[in-house]
This record gives C-alpha cells, sequence and structure tokens, in this order.
C-alpha cells in the first residue's frame, strides 16, 4: 500500500521600509553680546549676531525651502513690542531688527507684537554636494534715553521655543511664514549687554561781573552739571586753577597782576571745594541729570588794574 504524506511550506515575506530621504535644516545663532555699554550719555548702543543655514538636497529635486526664524521675546520678556534684558530687577531695553538701519523688528508668527520673521528661501542644489547654505545678520540696538539703568551684567536667553524656526519646500510659489509650522527647530542663544559705571559732566562758567573797586567780597555762582549710573557714588574734585592755589585763595589773572577769589560748597562759603579730603563734593547717581551749585567769592582786596581777568578750573569726578 503506497501512502503519501504532504506537508504545507511555510513561505513567509519581510518587507522592510526604504528609508524616506527628506530635505532637511540645521541652523546655529551666535550670541549677541553688546559687551561693556556707557549710557551715561543716553545713546543708543549697536552690534549684530550671525544666524547660519544649511539644507540638504538628498533627492536632488529641483526645490525650494522658506524658513521662516521665528525669534521670541527671549527670557527678559517684552512690553509693548520691546525686547528686555535682565539683571534681578533692573530692566534693559533692546531691539533686534532685520536690517541695518534699524527700521524693521525682527519678530515671530508666535508673539506678534514684536513684528514679523524675515522669510529666507533658499534655492536647493541639484548637484553635488546637494548642500545649500546662507546666512543672515542680526541687528541688536539697545535703545537710547536709559541712562538710569543700574550697572551690572544684563541678560535675555533665548532657549527652548524662545526660537522657533520652522521650514518646509515649495516649487513655485512660497507659503506665507503664517501657515508654515513643519519642523520646528529649535536655535539658542544669548543676549547680553554689561551696563558700566560712568559719569557725563560739564560745567558752567562763574562770572563776578565788573566792578570799580574790590573794597567788600563779591559773590557769584555756578555749576556742575553730571548724569552718573544709577546708584553709583561719586566725588567732584576742583583742582587750584592756572595758578594751582589752595581752594580759597585761587588767582584769576591779567599779565602779572591778579584778582584772588575761592570757591565753595555751600552758601555760607564756610567750606572750601578742592581736592583734598574733606574738601569735595560726593553724591549718588540717579542715572538722571544732577546739578551741584559751585559758590564762588571774591573777598575785600586791593584791587588791581582794570581789565578782564580769568582762570581756568579743573573739574575731576571719581566713581
Amino acid at each position: 500500500m503506497m501512502m503519501l504524506t504532504r506537508a504545507g511550506l511555510a513561505i513567509a515575506a519581510f518587507l522592510c521600509a526604504a528609508p524616506v530621504l527628506a530635505q532637511t535644516c540645521s541652523f546655529s545663532m551666535t550670541d549677541m553680546n553688546f559687551g561693556f555699554v556707557n549710557l551715561a550719555s543716553g545713546a543708543a548702543v549697536d552690534t549684530t549676531a550671525t544666524l547660519n543655514v544649511t539644507c540638504t538636497n538628498p533627492l536632488a529635486l529641483g526645490l525650494s525651502v522658506r524658513i521662516c526664524p521665528n525669534i521670541n521675546a527671549g527670557s527678559g520678556g517684552q512690553s509693548g513690542g520691546i525686547r528686555r534684558m535682565l539683571q534681578g530687577s533692573n530692566i534693559l531695553n533692546y531691539q533686534l531688527y532685520q536690517n541695518a538701519g534699524r527700521t524693521t523688528p525682527w519678530g515671530s508668527t508666535t508673539q506678534t507684537a514684536l513684528g514679523s520673521p524675515p522669510p529666507i528661501d533658499l534655492l536647493l542644489p541639484i548637484l553635488p554636494p546637494l548642500l545649500g547654505s546662507t546666512s543672515r545678520t542680526v541687528y541688536g540696538r539697545i535703545l537710547a534715553s536709559q541712562a538710569s539703568a543700574a550697572r551690572g551684567i544684563y541678560l535675555s536667553s533665548f532657549a527652548g521655543a524662545q526660537t522657533s524656526f520652522t521650514y518646509t519646500t515649495y516649487t513655485l510659489l512660497a507659503p506665507n511664514c503664517s501657515d508654515v509650522t513643519q519642523n520646528p527647530t529649535l536655535v539658542p542663544f544669548n543676549v547680553t549687554a554689561a551696563v558700566e559705571p560712568a559719569c557725563r559732566v560739564s560745567a558752567q562758567s562763574i562770572n563776578f561781573g565788573n566792578h570799580g573797586v574790590l573794597n567788600s567780597a563779591v559773590d557769584a555762582n555756578g555749576a556742575i552739571t553730571l548724569t552718573c549710573t544709577a546708584n553709583l557714588a561719586y566725588s567732584i574734585a576742583l583742582n587750584g586753577g592756572l595758578s594751582n592755589s589752595p581752594p580759597a585763595a585761587r588767582q584769576m589773572v591779567l599779565g602779572s597782576s591778579s584778582v584772588i577769589y575761592g570757591l565753595y560748597r555751600d552758601a555760607a562759603r564756610s567750606n572750601v571745594w578742592g581736592s583734598a579730603a574733606g574738601q569735595v563734593v560726593t553724591g549718588t547717581g540717579t542715572g538722571t541729570s544732577q546739578s551741584v551749585t559751585v559758590y564762588g567769592r571774591v573777598p575785600a582786596q586791593n584791587t588791581p588794574a582794570p581789565g578782564q581777568y580769568n582762570d581756568t578750573v579743573v573739574v575731576t569726578v571719581s566713581y
């Protein structure tokens, strides 16, 4: 008897998904460092940072990529569309711009009060090495009229979603950045500035006027105006004039003749103003203009020959 035995042969196929090559972009951003800044004059301070972009085209297709570099407010936050750096509770206002004239803010599609991001369009190469790259300058400015900013290091950190760059490929028409949400990429960087202690000083001349004889004391006042960094301790010294004389015996000179005069810290003319210890005026900066009166006196003395008598006193502010 013949017996037939049948066996099933299992056949299996394992299908592996082929890797999909897609266009990718990478970014790097240099820190924006304003360095040491002197804000006593009230002027704006400018600097720049650089954004670098590299995109691949592994399929060698004739495509372009639209990049939307969204930069939010940073850890310092913003107020009315103006970014801020912080040092504790102290605030330093600044802004990021798309252009060297600092007229068009660099913003974000998610924080529209800061402005819009400048779209970057990059044509992807179809020949090896299939890499396209470009760079953009980010223009920074510490805004003017911030002499009241306290000294120290200010920082705003752009970490995490504070810089979410998005991008997508296209063939003919570039999409609006408000519609580009693909490929969010975080690009961290910092904005820093060091507000250095500083004072700006000017002096008003003292004019004792016209007199026939000097048989009685003649008084007149002047002023020293200074703007110093907030909370900055300072002292103001006056030298002895061109003759390097004692504070109460300075000399206005005409040729070989002179008129004796003194400069004082008080209206009673009892506290001389010089450069030695105990003779200077001290104060603390507020970041705004401060005026200090200089009290002058020509004591009674022998009257020299008629003419205009002058002296020059150097004002030294130490801090």
